[in-house]
């Protein structure tokens, strides 16, 4: 058996192996480590993208440089998109940046240095300019590195943490723009709001905020060691020789070193589905539930632009609607598996005001990010939000040249636009669809008269013990054509838990068994999952959930069925959850 430990220099046709033969990884031949700096000149996105490449020069056509972008079908231009009549979410006004009692946690408590979180403030704002000529980067996968660029990417890392601590380029400074953002400290008083604060997770910012994050700390770092093509590795937790921590971030003498991580991981495979606990399952079953959960939630859960970036989030309302898939799952679990569990709130990683202290968070939202690619690449509705509020959007950020800068998400939806993809490694989870445990029909229909139905539940109900309910479906044996136009959708509504505390649970579909299935089966439809943070003047909050039931359905046999056998599993502080209503609706 293959370490997967051992670092590996990326080459043309290498295969890495790892659990057993049934997994494999093909390294593509993507340029990766050239020694010429690489640039290129995005003239516009009808004609061929020129690259300067030391000595020659390549054409690379557009459909080559979209690959992994949305393909040609998500190539328009949407920076003119009118923001008439919207109501799109402002950039914060940094200066109103709340104090501990909005960000902090209890006295006592391990709380961020100065009791808050807020950057530097700055006296003006500069309008996002795309660079012109900028270093084209390919980011790599974390796995492959060769000791070269780890070494590269460790004396950035480093000399991050030496600036001065008030520099807003600093290592904790650039940590406390995601606390910011994430942990109570800013309002929408730039919206006119100024009572209502703004929260960059569980909605439809979640995946363009984090990109935006990334691509300023990536030019910072670049820029401490004066190499504009430095790129920001990806943990590769996707594909099974990725599915451990890098080993080189284990060097406590590294810049990458962080001491508050789960001992007890640091070598292990990640799992994408933690449920705040370990389990007894062997690596090879971690392995095959992980690829389970990725196929589970980049395709029979992400169906359409609001299952997989999350729900609305304008000016003046809170994000209620409810995260993406990705972000659900295997985002938060990711996050919670590496915190440091003999830490009062699980720093760093565990915990939104913290996380951004732990080098591997930028390492982890790189994947994250790659995962926008990657959706946008399974065609169908797998598009960007059209909608102007979402493209109007605005966040701010401090540049490699400590300038305050404010961003738009139409800005940002196009990687070669940023100047940056990354490396094609194989995907193997695209051919991990699981499978039923017990396919047959019927379930529901026998379970009729021992299971309440969802009409006659009395809600709300609460989440210390597994929930189950027979939820009617408005219409079945739906056409394949109704089924293109509109997908089948478990809603889970009003969903109130305590926001300081990591919670999660489970839920299935047609399993009869309290032993419930494992995520590489079919009745598996996904986990609900949120990181601990603070809320201005609360603790609890208040969000939804949804699943895809379409494919899950047929490949059950249970198309045909009248209802739907629903079972809630509680796996992580849900004995304070509580929830307003089951249903399915097409959408």
């Amino acid at each position: 058996m293959a370490s997967l430990q051992t670092p590996i220099t990326p080459a043309t046709g290498t295969t890495t192996k790892s659990f057993s033969s049934s997994f494999t990884q093909n390294v593509s031949s993507w340029p990766l480590f050239s020694n010429s700096s690489k640039k290129c000149a995005i003239k516009s996105l009808k004609h061929k993208v020129t690259c300067n490449s030391g000595s020659s020069d390549h054409n690379l056509d557009r459909r080559d440089i979209l690959l992994g972008l949305g393909g040609l079908a998500g190539a328009v231009n949407l920076t003119s998109v009118p923001s008439v009549g919207a109501a799109p979410l402002a950039a914060p006004d940094i200066s109103k940046c709340g104090t501990t009692a909005m960000s902090g946690f209890r006295p006592g408590e391990s709380t961020p240095t100065g009791g808050d979180c807020c950057p530097p403030n700055a006296n003006q704002i500069m309008d996002f300019v795309f660079p012109k000529d900028q270093a084209f980067k390919v980011r790599p996968a974390a796995h492959l590195l060769s000791p070269k660029y780890i070494a590269k990417f460790n004396e950035a890392i480093k000399r991050m943490k030496e600036l001065p601590a008030d520099d807003p380029r600093n290592f904790l400074q650039q940590a406390h723009i995601h606390c910011a953002y994430c942990n109570g400290a800013y309002t929408q008083s730039s919206s006119g709001f100024p009572d209502i604060e703004i929260q960059i997770h569980n909605s439809w910012l979640f995946f363009p905020f984090h990109r935006w994050y990334l691509y300023f700390y990536e030019r910072i770092l670049g820029s401490l060691i004066d190499d504009p093509t430095f790129a920001l590795p990806f943990w590769n937790w996707d594909t099974p020789a990725g599915m451990t921590i890098p080993y080189y971030f284990n060097d406590s003498k590294s810049a990458l070193f962080d001491s508050k991580r789960n001992q007890a991981h640091l070598k292990g495979v990640v799992d994408l589905g933690y449920n705040g606990k370990d389990s007894d399952t062997t690596d090879l079953d971690k392995v095959k539930n992980n690829l389970a959960i990725m196929y589970r939630q980049m395709v029979t859960n992400a169906t359409d632009p609001t299952a997989f970036f999350g729900g609305e989030y304008r000016a003046g309302i809170e994000p209620i609607s409810g995260g993406g898939s990705v972000e659900q799952s295997p985002h938060t679990p990711v996050h919670r598996w590496v915190g440091d569990p003999r830490e009062t709130n699980g720093e760093n990683l565990g915990n939104f005001y913290s996380a951004g202290r732990d080098t591997l968070f930028y390492c982890h939202h790189s994947n994250v990010d790659r995962m926008w690619s990657l959706w946008k690449m399974l065609g169908g509705k797998h598009k960007d939000i059209t909608d102007p509020d979402w493209l109007n959007a605005s966040f701010v950020f401090y540049d490699e040249n400590k300038n305050l800068v404010r961003v738009y998400v139409k800005d940002c939806l196009f990687t070669n636009q940023l100047g940056y993809d990354y490396q094609r490694v194989d995907v193997p989870w695209l051919k991990s669809k699981p499978v039923p445990r017990a396919p047959k029909s019927g379930i529901a229909k026998k379970l009729v008269g021992k299971v309440a139905k969802a009409p006659d539940v009395t809600f709300p109900v609460k989440l210390d013990k597994i929930v189950k309910v027979l939820v009617p479906r408005p219409k079945k044996s739906r056409s394949k054509k109704e089924k293109e136009e509109k997908e089948e959708l478990l809603i889970i509504q009003g969903i109130t838990y305590d926001s300081e505390k990591y919670v999660k649970f489970d839920v299935y579909v047609n399993d009869e068994d309290d032993d419930a299935s494992a995520p590489d089966q079919t009745e598996f439809a996904g986990s609900f999952a949120q990181l601990p943070h603070k809320h201005k003047g609360k603790s609890q909050s208040k969000t939804n959930f949804r699943a895809g039931l379409t494919e899950l359905l047929e490949e059950l046999e249970a198309d045909d069925d009248d209802n739907v056998l629903v079972t809630v599993v509680p796996r992580s502080g849900s004995e304070d959850i509580t929830i307003d209503a089951i249903k399915i609706i097409y959408a």
